[in-house]
């Protein structure tokens, strides 16, 4: 496996196109989505149940960062705790989550709670958690190469909700609408830092890993979402 190493192109290709063709943009449930066909009742139960997701973004990234040395990559790093948790009390996304939860008829109380999470989301929103803590910090950062494709599914989400779902309060949408430029750079850093650092093919391929599970595990989520009871 050492040997064959890609040249930085083509493995920036392998990555981008193994992440494209199991992305959770072509999964049924965000298609209907952002086709309009989802109920109130079954956007509640996606938006309540994405909370919890949310609330392991900075979780892992606390155990991401952990595990450098660098303080270059510290300091660049722990911005993306900071989107998440903001740097006061009602700012960042976990707050931008909550408006979007009581937009569309939750009560924050209970979204916030985590309480009606379905088991199955709740196991893999952890799994990605385990993904960052138990593996090494490049595949780690790979995992995290889902959000070269969060932009565009960002903007088509917006454009759908404001389309289909008029009920909803255009302004309730600014964790979307946020996640595109942060998303952006975000990839691209994610993305500078695996193709530096994987310096064999075995580390590549370990890479190229560690973006697929994390696409399973984005699309396992919806599979529970999409299949409980209403």
């Amino acid at each position: 496996m050492s040997d064959g190493l890609l040249g930085p192109d083509t493995f920036v290709e392998r990555l981008r196109a193994e992440g494209a063709s199991r992305y959770h943009d072509k999964h049924p449930f965000n298609v209907r989505m952002h086709a309009g066909g989802l109920s109130k009742e079954e956007l509640q139960r996606w938006v309540i149940n994405r909370f919890y997701y949310q609330t392991r973004i900075p979780v892992k990234d606390a155990l991401l960062l952990s595990k450098s040395d660098d303080p270059v990559f510290r300091r660049a790093w722990i911005r993306r705790i900071g989107d998440h948790d903001g740097t006061k009390e009602g700012e960042g996304g976990l707050a931008e989550w909550l408006l979007l939860s009581r937009a569309v008829g939750l009560d924050e109380s209970v979204v916030r709670s985590c309480a009606r999470v379905l088991p199955g989301v709740r196991y893999a929103c952890d799994s990605y958690v385990a993904l960052v803590r138990d593996r090494t910090l490049l595949e780690a950062v790979a995992s995290s190469l889902t959000e070269h494709f969060a932009p565009d599914i960002m903007r088509t989400r917006v454009a759908a909700w404001e389309k289909h779902y008029p009920w909803i309060d255009a302004a309730a949408l600014a964790y979307f609408r946020s996640r595109v430029p942060r998303a952006t750079r975000d990839a691209q850093e994610a993305l500078a830092f695996v193709v530096e650092h994987a310096k064999t093919r075995e580390q590549q391929e370990a890479c190229v890993r560690a973006l697929v599970d994390k696409c399973r595990i984005l699309w396992a989520m919806l599979d529970t979402i999409a299949e409980a009871a209403p």
